[in-house]
This record gives structure tokens, sequence and C-alpha cells, in this order.
């Protein structure tokens, strides 16, 4: 068992440096463009089922609270947190629309769309990634496996190369933190 403890640990460090080999770049680009979009008076929304939804949350809560240092409250939505809505809309239009329908009404030209999805084909998440595109959003993807479908229709995807959830939710987290301390020192 002491075994499976060093090597989870290893699996997901090794991962986490594999991945920011690929995507350290992209990461800047997303961060900067995050931050612009919040100085010009945009928002950030964020989704995703099960773990990506807790990611989502995560993520919003560090950006409206606070991530390292004292700021003002940033404009950041988790769409994964209203029960009326979520059940409403996937009783009424089916669960593949909870996000899409959530996109079209609070989504701007110029906010920011993160759908996260470890397989990268939820069909909920795609649409609301493709709604987001389609009304002038900024859409960002964090994926893993060989992207999915969400890649076609994201303008930024993050595909954490691996097929173990757990292995890329723990690199997706890292990666928020780090767009967040992005965020931080650029406001």
């Amino acid at each position: 068992m002491l075994d499976l403890v060093i090597n989870s640990f290893r699996e997901s460090a090794e991962l986490k440096l594999a991945f920011v080999e690929l995507y350290a770049e992209r990461i800047l680009e997303v961060g900067q463009l995050i931050a612009q979009a919040i100085k010009d008076g945009n928002k950030v929304l964020l989704f995703g089922n099960g773990g990506s939804a807790a990611d989502a949350q995560h993520i919003a809560a560090e950006m409206v609270g606070r991530f390292k240092k004292e700021r003002k409250a940033l404009p950041a939505i988790a769409l994964t947190t209203d029960t009326s809505i979520l059940t409403a809309v996937g009783n009424d239009y089916g669960f593949e629309t909870i996000f899409e329908r959530q996109v079209e009404a609070l989504c701007m030209p110029g906010d920011i769309a993160i759908g996260i999805t470890t397989s990268g084909n939820s069909p909920n998440v795609v649409r609301g990634i493709a709604k987001a595109h389609d009304l002038g959003a900024t859409t960002v993807a964090f994926t893993g496996r060989n992207g999915g479908k969400v890649v076609e229709v994201a303008h930024y995807s993050f595909v954490v190369p691996s097929y173990d959830t757990a292995r890329i939710q723990e690199c997706h987290i890292t990666l928020g933190h780090v767009l967040c301390e992005i965020i931080d020192r650029l406001l």
C-alpha cells in the first residue's frame, strides 16, 4: 500500500510537469486574456460535471473571494450551483442543455467561458462552450484523454495527456490555481 501512495504522488507530479512543458506559453496567454477581459468589464463563466463542477466552483470562489492577495472581488460565476436552474432546465429541455441555456442568458461578447470535462465529450459542456463561442466569448476547455469534441469548438484547449480521471482533475485544479495567480499579479 505504501507503493500506491508514493506512485500516486509521483504520477501526479510527472503528469503536471509533462503538461506544463506542453502548455506553459498558452497558460500565460490565457491568464493574460482573462485579466484583460476583467479589466474591460467582462466576467468569467465556469462549468463542468461532478468533480469538474467542483473545480469550476473552486476557481470561481478563488476569483470572487481572493487567491493569494487582497484585491477587489473578480466577476466569476460557476454555472453549476443553482439547483433550481439546473433542475428546471434539465427537466424541461434536457440535461445536455443545462449550461448552454445559462450561457445564453448570462454570456456577453468579451466574456470568458471555461468548460471543464475530463473526457472532452460531455454534451452539456460541449454545448455550453459552443453557445459561448457563438455569443462572442473567448472559450477555454480544460480536458484530458484525446481532447474530445470540446477541442473542436473552444478557442483554447488544455488537454491533459492522461486517461486517468483523478490525475486529469489534479492537473486541472493546478491549472486553475496558476491562472488565478496570473490574474492576481496582472490586476
